[in-house]
């Protein structure tokens, strides 16, 4: 058995109606987007504290507060896995196995760059938030779907700001 079949099968005597197999992919997609959120935060952090420019302190402020909003999902997709009884991400390496968003490690971005580029991973982490939202329809769990809802509102939102910046840039 594999390691995350390991760790599924001993968390698994959490209580919990939904089947084994919703156990199973519902962790599978919290897992992903766990390691999206976190990429996404990470590179949400860099482009703040690498703004410059002549909007500097408007993007700076902005980016800082995407990032605490980023964050504060963290720990809801982490606790929400552990609800249903299954594990979550242990570290770094799981992050890097999991996440579907690229990282940028660049020395130098564009202001105009960093800004698309947010845009574009929280347009595709908005998708990623409607696929998992399908997988918890598809095993009735009312409640990983009622939070995506509320996620993909806030990511919808820091699309809407990204994207009206990046039509004046």
């Amino acid at each position: 058995m594999s390691k995350n079949g390991a760790n599924l099968k001993k968390a698994s005597t959490i209580p919990t109606d939904l089947s084994q197999d919703g156990v199973k992919q519902i962790a599978e997609e919290l897992r992903k987007l766990l390691a999206d959120v976190f990429a996404l935060y990470v590179k949400t952090k860099n482009f703040h504290w690498h703004m410059s420019g002549r909007h500097f302190r408007d993007y700076h402020l902005l980016l800082d507060e995407h990032a605490d909003q980023i964050f504060a999902m963290t720990d809801e997709v982490a606790e929400r896995a552990r609800k249903i009884g299954a594990t979550t991400l242990h570290s770094i390496t799981d992050i890097a196995r999991y996440q579907r968003l690229k990282d940028n490690s660049k020395d130098s971005v564009a202001p105009k760059n960093m800004i698309a580029e947010l845009c574009d991973d929280n347009e595709q982490l908005t998708r990623s938030l409607r696929g998992t939202h399908a997988i918890c329809d598809k095993y009735d769990d009312v409640a990983t779907a009622s939070l995506i809802e509320n996620w993909i509102d806030e990511t919808e939102r820091r699309v809407w700001f990204l994207a009206e910046i990046k039509a004046d840039l």
